[in-house]
């Protein structure tokens, strides 16, 4: 896949002593050279042996390993990422699989809910409600000189399995970056995490008097629009095609603001875009092993938050691109089901949620085919709707996508039901964490006999299969993509993210499936390949954008070849360079 990466040899450094070292992004501890240490005021600061950056992440995963438990190693390489980021990333680059989740979810979420009980050195920036009046001000304060190729930003309404954090929110931003950085290959000196401080709404943090956030009931309505319509408004005016990442907002405002700005900055939303374009690669893969079409597919989705939504419109899109049928036609293909069944006409305005829309089955219809002969003993529900079993044997889905949180909700009963009517059922239980999953992987395996094409949104071991071989669990982890989505936008200066540049990044995703060389692998490729797939959903991304017309005038005469080399170029590695001293050099 991708190549190694060049970065510059070396660089001009105006900074000595004390100064360097406490500096995160030029510091090498001891692997400044003896030419170095005399040059930059070292000598006599560092212990007189040289180590390479090898033997550096090997002390410090010694060091990590002593730790008690997983909060305590996320701490530990938190003060590490604060000393010297090149070994931080060096050291995550060499044990990917076994680190994730510490420097993210899980772990990280339990780190974010303690953040006002935790001693951490701040990091990026945190943009207040009551101080909105100099947000210009602070915006420029702490961006001056910097060339900002990325911009996460979280209010932190909705952490994944955590809810409304507050003002700690700055740790998802923050995590997000790491991640784009570790298998995005996106420079960390050009990537700016920020929290959007707009109160909070759980109750602990308003009555916690160590909370170090604005301590008041989040800002709603027109005062709230208006908050982060001044800040997208900062971005474009000073970074106009840097990448701004949207993390977990609400689900009353993630699809809402990525409508507003999407068509107006590059702006990408994980939990609607990112989740949405990961299941579509999935899909893709499952599709092709079942060779079928997408526009075949009967599909249903198991709660219809930020997420379910946000899958159904990118897999109704993608069906639409790659199948040639228009967009009403797609939305016939999926049935969501929320808190009060299925999403039909006769459920009333107050009880359909805002942008399902399109999905919305009428009365009269809803099961796609007026003579069937499974909804002779349907039940309505208190709310006149159905529930997810009734469903899926008047619909006979193709496909049963799970987003609801609602541990054990694909049924045996259900999964029966399903697998009676369709060869290989596509199931993909998504919600986590895995307490939270619709249904154990190995139950879905074991009620389908092993037809079943299975992805997660947890990790999980390898499933027996009816022939004693082992079925590969595919896990719909976002971070498969989104990094190589942004990355592709980035070295192509985009002027927007499009649907377009999204699909190409799942198509080549998809691509890259050990299922289609054997159906008995994972639907996706093992996260421990999680850098040069991401490589590969970046040259994707890339090649769409000037193709399409919207890369920046000098990227759009790049031919594919030429785009290839570009993301090789642009691509950032943990690699110590050579430094110099120079008084009117880098700080």
């Amino acid at each position: 896949m991708s190549k190694s990466v060049k970065q510059p040899k070396v660089y001009k450094i105006r900074l000595r002593g004390e100064a360097l070292l406490s500096a995160q992004h030029w510091n090498k501890g001891t692997a400044f050279t003896a030419e170095e240490r005399q040059h930059f005021g070292l000598t006599g600061r560092l212990p007189f042996t040289i180590n390479t950056l090898e033997q550096q992440c090997r002390r410090a995963y010694d060091q990590l390993r002593s730790q008690d438990n997983d909060l305590q190693k996320n701490a530990f390489l938190q003060s590490l990422k604060e000393q010297n980021i090149v070994l931080y990333y060096g050291l995550l680059e060499r044990h990917l699989t076994e680190l994730m989740p510490i420097i993210y979810t899980p772990t990280e979420a339990e780190a974010i809910s303690q953040y006002s009980h935790l001693f951490r050195r701040s990091e990026g920036l945190y943009l207040t409600f009551p101080n909105q009046e100099t947000m210009e001000q602070d915006f420029i304060e702490q961006t001056k000189g910097r060339d900002l190729d990325l911009i996460v930003c979280s209010d932190a309404e909705a952490i994944l399995g955590i809810g409304d954090q507050g003002v700690g929110g700055i740790g998802i931003s923050t995590a997000k970056a790491v991640v784009y950085t570790l298998v995005g290959s996106v420079d960390p000196a050009k990537a700016l995490p920020i929290t959007l401080d707009v109160g909070t709404n759980n109750e602990d943090l308003l009555k916690d008097p160590l909370y170090v956030g604005w301590q008041n009931k989040r800002v709603r309505g027109e005062a709230y629009d208006k908050f982060v319509d001044k800040f997208v408004n900062l971005v474009h005016k000073y970074y106009p095609q840097t990448l701004l990442h949207f993390e977990d907002f609400g689900v009353s405002n993630a699809q809402r603001l990525l409508s507003i700005y999407r068509d107006k900055h590059p702006v990408f939303n994980d939990d609607v875009q990112g989740t949405g374009a990961v299941t579509l690669a999935a899909l893709m893969s499952a599709v092709g092993v079942t060779k079928s079409k997408l526009c075949d597919q009967r599909i249903i989705i198991f709660g219809a938050g930020t997420a379910g939504l946000g899958i159904a419109c990118q897999l109704r899109d993608a069906m639409a691109a790659a199948d040639g049928i228009s967009k009403e036609e797609a939305n016939g293909r999926f049935w969501l089901i929320d808190r009060f069944g299925l999403i039909k006409q006769s459920l009333g305005k107050d009880r359909i949620r805002e942008g399902t829309e399109d999905f919305v089955r009428s009365d009269e219809n809803w099961a796609g085919s007026e003579s069937s002969s499974d909804l002779a003993n349907i039940q309505t529900n208190e709310y006149n709707s159905l529930g997810l079993l009734d469903v899926v044997r008047a619909v006979h889905p193709t496909v049963l996508i799970g987003t609801s949180t609602i541990g054990g909700a694909f049924t045996e009963e259900v999964i029966r039901a399903m697998a009676e009517k369709v060869e290989r059922p596509i199931i993909f239980p998504l919600s986590n964490p895995s307490r939270l999953h619709e249904v154990h992987p190995h139950k879905a395996n074991e009620w389908t006999d092993g037809r079943a094409l299975i992805a997660t949104g947890s990790p999980f071991p390898n499933a027996k299969m009816p022939n004693g071989k082992e079925y590969v669990i595919a896990e719909c982890n976002n971070a498969l993509i989104y990094p190589g989505l942004g990355l592709g936008a980035i070295v192509s200066n985009a002027r927007v993210l499009s649907d377009e540049m999204i699909i190409a990044g799942a198509q080549r995703l998809a691509a890259l499936a050990p299922a289609l060389k054997d159906p008995d692998e994972a639907l996706l490729p093992d996260f421990g390949d999680a850098k040069a797939v991401n490589f590969e959903v970046a040259v994707a991304v890339a090649e769409t954008a000037i193709a399409a017309g919207l890369a920046g005038k000098e990227e759009s005469g790049w031919d594919q070849e030429e785009v290839r080399e570009r993301v090789h170029e642009r691509a950032w590695r943990p690699v110590y360079a050579e430094y110099v001293y120079d008084e009117n050099g880098e700080a």
